[in-house]
């Protein structure tokens, strides 16, 4: 009983640090990428104070829900966006020898589910602020859900298949080396399938903020508005950490057993580093270019994968 309520203390400490810690890297690096003098002078040196900042002013703001708005839905939508991958981090394997907050035996069937539930918080937000523009994003968000979940899962199959299990401790155990170059497409698949899931930039198409303004946020204001910011950097660490472990052997590298937890910790955070740069660096994709790169793009990938991995499997047995 004490295990299991300190393994759930330690996941709801990471919950709560480590978004924040992606959020001021974004501030930092898109600040030096862009040349952006503003987020460098909060609190002195190098704008250490930023986040704070953020949060003052997040705090300060009017809770308003609007007069047409479906009250109840339209409060519960951030929470409902947020604690899934609270849930999820509770399933993924940090280092070897039981590191992880629950090991469960279909693991990796439950994070992709639990995963999913992410996206209906926004449909609510969407549906709930009586806005059209909301209710586009919303919709949109709902697209985006359908065309990218199909090559995240086969994906993901893909790894299974060739780890022999559906356990993500399982699937850690079972890495090799050689599965970095076996495994690159399906790698690829899966961590653009969750960038799109996501919907962050270059797939931000639900929130477009110069077209439909802020897409299903439209309406939100304050510390609500501020859940669904912090559901996004906690999905760019579920994301990052997922295909850490799926895709890059997890706890493996050139550490001894017992410091394999910061293996991935640090092939979590190079991910999210390279989530912030292609903010940065790529344009927005229209919304049938969106589509277009997950039904003929990603999905022939991500077969070509899984009948890679079988043929291999088939010539190994």
């Amino acid at each position: 009983m004490l295990d299991t309520l300190l393994r759930c203390v330690a996941v709801l400490a990471v919950f709560l640090t480590f978004p924040l810690i992606i959020g001021q890297t974004e501030h930092k690096v898109m600040a030096h990428m862009q040349g952006r003098l503003g987020p460098m002078y909060a609190g002195g040196f190098h704008g250490w104070a930023q986040l704070v900042a953020d949060g003052v002013k997040f705090a300060q703001k009017e809770d308003i829900v609007p007069a047409a708005a479906d009250r109840r839905v339209f409060q519960l939508a951030p929470a409902v966006s947020l604690l899934p991958y609270l849930i999820v981090l509770l399933a993924v394997p940090v280092g070897p020898g039981g590191f992880v907050g629950q090991a469960i035996d279909a693991g990796l069937f439950f994070v992709l589910a639990v995963m999913g539930v992410g996206v209906i918080g926004k449909l609510m937000a969407g549906w709930a602020s009586a806005n059209k523009f909301s209710l586009l994003g919303g919709l949109r968000t709902a697209a985006q859900l359908m065309s990218y979940e199909l090559p995240m899962v086969l994906a993901a199959a893909s790894v299974a298949m060739a780890a022999g299990t559906l356990s993500l401790p399982g699937i850690v155990d079972a890495f090799e080396w050689y599965w970095i170059p076996w495994q690159a497409i399906g790698g690829f698949v899966f961590f653009t399938a969750g960038l799109a899931e996501l919907q962050r930039p270059p797939f931000d198409m639900p929130v477009a903020d110069s077209e439909i303004i802020f897409g299903a946020y439209t309406e939100y204001t304050g510390l609500r508005f501020a859940f669904f910011l912090l559901s996004e950097y906690a999905g760019i660490l579920v994301v990052s950490a997922l295909t850490a472990v799926l895709f890059l052997g997890g706890w493996h590298g050139p550490m001894p057993d017992q410091l394999g937890w910061l293996w991935t910790v640090l092939k979590t955070f190079a991910l999210a580093f390279v989530v912030i740069w292609l903010r940065v660096t790529y344009p927005r994709l229209r919304e049938d270019q969106l589509m277009r790169f997950a039904w003929t793009g990603l999905i022939p990938l991500a077969l070509l994968q899984l009948a890679l991995t079988g043929v291999v499997k088939v010539a190994i047995s």
